[in-house]
């Protein structure tokens, strides 16, 4: 008796936990769906600039939580300046490739915290602490996850928003590497994959996570092969697709390092099921760069 009492909340906490996160994935493909089908760019980054900067707001806020010194209000304002400068390059046709705004901005990201440091004693490491999380949080959000709206300025082609099918093709293979990983390892997960760093991982939904992967990069890629030329045939559309699936699982255990070093169990609670914008955009941050390195140093030069 008592252990059907103690086993029945579990399944049904992980019932209630499987539909919340299926409603907010739900939600978010139908605001994707939504901005893919209006084909505008202040659409596309308008959606970005606002996850960049949730996320970013998210990031402080655990660290703040955690009672990590850090200055939140520079490194929102940052954020902020550095996503609008780049939106308006994009825009006017500048700023594919990174170069001088990124490395003006790191500048700018390095010397302002260690300026606004100055205001306080040393105090060990944790002033270098102050510095350096500063500006991790800049890179890994702000800079990271902007190599979205890179994307879709980087092929060539009509429209405000050339690349909006490609950027589709990597949040499918991203996010379908996220719910390979989460459906097959709660199934049948056993085998700890990183316990120390995140204990719900299991090497069964490592396996799930690049089936599902390749399911969505060849998937779309079949049905899409026009759309999805720039990728260059099957034998990149499978290597993406693996390389992806890595990083977004290396992604995610990226946040995952963060939170345990905070004592943070989500980013946010604005997505039920899944937490905050941090936790949505993590395993993006590092595909996003990956695909846009991929193309601008391989497969736009092959074609051309």
């Amino acid at each position: 008796m008592s252990d059907t009492s103690s086993t029945a909340p579990r399944a049904e906490s992980r019932r209630a936990v499987f539909l919340k996160r299926t409603a907010s994935t739900l939600f978010l493909w139908a605001v994707v769906a939504a901005t893919l089908v209006s084909m505008k760019a202040w659409a596309y980054l308008g959606l970005i600039g606002v996850l960049a900067m949730l996320a970013t707001r998210e990031y402080f806020r655990m660290m703040r939580a955690g009672g990590v010194a850090c200055h939140p209000c520079f490194g929102m304002l940052l954020a902020a300046g550095y996503s609008a400068a780049l939106y308006w390059m994009l825009m006017s046709g500048d700023g594919l490739h990174p170069g001088g705004i990124d490395a003006l901005a790191v500048f700018l990201a390095a010397t302002v915290a260690f300026t606004l440091q100055l205001r306080h004693p040393v105090r060990g490491v944790e002033s270098l602490a102050s510095v350096a999380v500063n500006l991790l949080g800049f890179v890994y959000v702000a800079i990271l996850f902007n190599f979205c709206a890179r994307i879709i300025f980087l092929v060539p082609g009509e429209g405000e928003v050339p690349g909006a099918i490609l950027l589709l093709w990597l949040l499918a293979v991203t996010k379908f590497t996220d719910m390979g990983a989460y459906i097959t390892g709660s199934l049948c997960g056993r085998r700890k994959m990183i316990p120390h760093i995140s204990p719900g991982k299991t090497w069964e939904g490592f396996a799930g996570a690049v089936v599902f992967s390749q399911l969505a990069a060849c998937g779309l890629y079949f049905f899409l092969p026009e759309a999805l030329s720039i990728l260059g045939g099957w034998g990149h559309v499978v290597f993406l697709g693996l390389l992806l699936c890595v990083l977004a699982v290396i992604g995610d255990l990226a946040e995952s390092v963060v939170k345990r070093a905070v004592g943070a169990k989500d980013s946010g609670q604005i997505l039920p099921g899944i937490g905050g914008a941090l936790d949505l955009v993590d395993s993006i941050c590092f595909t996003a760069p990956a695909l846009f390195f991929y193309l601008a140093w391989v497969l736009i030069p092959a074609a051309t």
